[in-house]
């Protein structure tokens, strides 16, 4: 499935438009792989840091297989337009990252 943020794909042209998708997902921004932080870690900066990072890669990744699971279901074959947005949940470690964009199907020019 071809993803971009673009609204028209290069060397191809949309044939059908689906629908708009999103894929939404949470968790704690410091469990990466089932593994939480240890609290000492937490006052390493670089070791904050790097689980903040894992953590958001993890849970991003995840929201966009829920995207590409929606538009597989709508008979897609690829998604234009994508915008990515990531809020906390106030006063917590709880990171929400909401994927959308538009399903299409798409083929190619020639």
């Amino acid at each position: 499935m071809v993803l971009t943020t673009t609204n028209s794909i290069e060397g191809f042209r949309i044939l059908e438009y689906q629908g708009i998708v999103t894929g939404i997902s949470y968790g704690s921004s410091f469990n990466h792989n089932g593994k939480k932080m240890a609290f000492k870690d937490m006052f390493s900066m670089k070791k904050y840091y790097e689980a903040y990072s894992l953590g958001l890669a993890t849970i991003k990744e995840e929201a966009f297989q829920k995207l590409k699971e929606n538009a597989k279901a709508l008979g897609a074959n690829a998604i234009v337009g994508i915008k990515v947005d990531v809020e906390t949940v106030s006063s917590s470690t709880v990171l929400v990252v909401s994927v959308t964009g538009t399903a299409v199907n798409v083929a190619t020019n020639q």
